[in-house]
């Protein structure tokens, strides 16, 4: 755990600035993003006691659009291969910043962050991406929860390609823009106390009956200190000794996540913007549809009012026209209903797209103490092994009961 005491906090003037003018209060419950938003950076490089380290949760897949045609080409398994690659592109997006420390992508649940950030799709479909963005402190602040959400056209999935960058990075940098405008607000020992609650979780997840007693925690869910242990404590020490394991298969765990991240990006990238090309395609088929199926419409119509309200001369002067309009009006209308049937190609292309894209899960391989330990299933699983291996751990060398459930 980190006890250092924090120097004095120096904030760059650009945040300060935005911190004054509009305060934290002002981040917005909703945001719509246009593609003009770039990243603020700090005039110069913080220390190491002004930084706090974040964890990115996996994001929470959300639920896929009740609508048919609203969910053509999508499922649950693109769901779950985004819940992956959305939050390490929000990490390389605030680790571009310079306002934070280590940026870690984490399982969902994960204890001893001190900065966590959580995130559900709520829509996402190559056209449009809505993210509702939650962020907290390891004291159990919530710092803001807000939703953010951008539209997107063909074209500007054009100009990302040219800048080699994601189509919704401007959403990616209003959320990390936000984040660094709170973080503007804290005092050098809030980061302090920060630090701290972050350690003194981690170790009652390894050991309540030894650090429960060190921290309070309220109705609302927020922790206080009640005390801190010595810094010779030996068990702070073995305590440290286990959270820089933890801290290693984190990274490493990261190391996959990254892969999957570069792997997933071109197909990720092509998928989007085919099914919004297929959308479009389909959206100008059904509007030619539509107006064909009007114009037959009211062909037919007109060749009906004509012989129901002319007279004997005009009917027998405009039978000709009475008849091209029926026989055009109908072929208007066949041809309208068969441009609908032409969206089902479009619709096959969308889920064809979809269903051959999905996320795999690899065995991860640790070594502790000379042992190799081979750990299974989702980065959740794989984590929730890998913590009750290092409660076992603690247990054994510090002949203390651990909780590993």
């Amino acid at each position: 755990m980190r006890w250092l005491p924090p120097g004095l906090v120096v904030h760059s003037l650009m945040l300060v600035t935005l911190v004054l003018l509009a305060g934290c209060s002002t981040i917005a419950s909703h945001r719509s993003v246009d593609g003009n938003v770039v990243i603020d950076r700090p005039d110069g490089e913080l220390s190491e006691n002004q930084l706090l380290d974040v964890w990115i949760e996996l994001f929470e897949p959300g639920e896929l659009p009740q609508d048919e045609d609203d969910a053509q080409g999508l499922s649950v398994d693109i769901r779950s291969a985004e819940a992956r690659y959305l939050p390490m592109l929000l990490r390389d997006t605030m680790e571009k910043t310079g306002y934070w420390g280590a940026v870690r992508v984490v399982p969902r649940d994960t204890e001893g962050g001190e900065v966590l950030v959580r995130g559900v799709i709520l829509e996402s479909d190559g056209e449009r991406l809505q993210l509702k963005i939650t962020a907290l402190d390891a004291s159990g602040r919530e710092w803001f929860s807000s939703t953010y959400d951008a539209s997107v056209s063909l074209q500007a999935y054009q100009d990302a390609e040219r800048a080699g960058r994601d189509v919704f990075q401007p959403l990616f940098n209003a959320i990390a823009n936000d984040l660094a405008i709170y973080r503007a607000t804290l005092e050098p020992k809030d980061i302090l106390t920060i630090r701290r609650i972050a350690g003194l979780r981690f170790a009652a997840d390894l050991a309540p009956d030894v650090f429960r007693a060190y921290l309070q925690r309220d109705d609302n869910g927020q922790f206080t200190i009640v005390r801190l242990p010595a810094g010779e404590d030996p068990m702070v020490r073995r305590v440290n000794a286990i959270r820089e394991r933890d801290f290693l298969l984190i990274d490493t765990l990261n190391g996959h996540f990254d892969n999957f991240y570069q792997t997933m990006r071109e197909p990720y990238t092509q998928w989007r913007k085919t099914r919004l090309e297929e959308l479009e395609s389909m959206r100008a088929i059904q509007r030619e549809a539509r107006n064909r199926k009007l114009i037959g419409a009211a062909a037919i119509i007109g060749a009906i009012a004509i012989e129901a309200l002319g007279g004997n001369s005009t009917r027998a002067s405009t039978g000709t026209l009475r008849n091209v309009m029926v026989v055009g009006g109908a072929y208007a209308l066949k041809t309208g209903f068969d441009k609908d049937s032409e969206t089902t190609i479009h619709r096959d292309a969308i889920k064809e797209l979809g269903e051959s894209f999905a996320a795999e899960t690899r065995p991860l391989v640790v070594e502790v103490e000379g042992q190799t330990h081979e750990l299974t299933g989702s980065a959740e699983v794989q984590y929730a092994q890998w913590r009750a291996l290092l409660k076992r751990i603690y247990a054994a060398e510090t002949g203390l009961p651990g909780d590993v459930h």
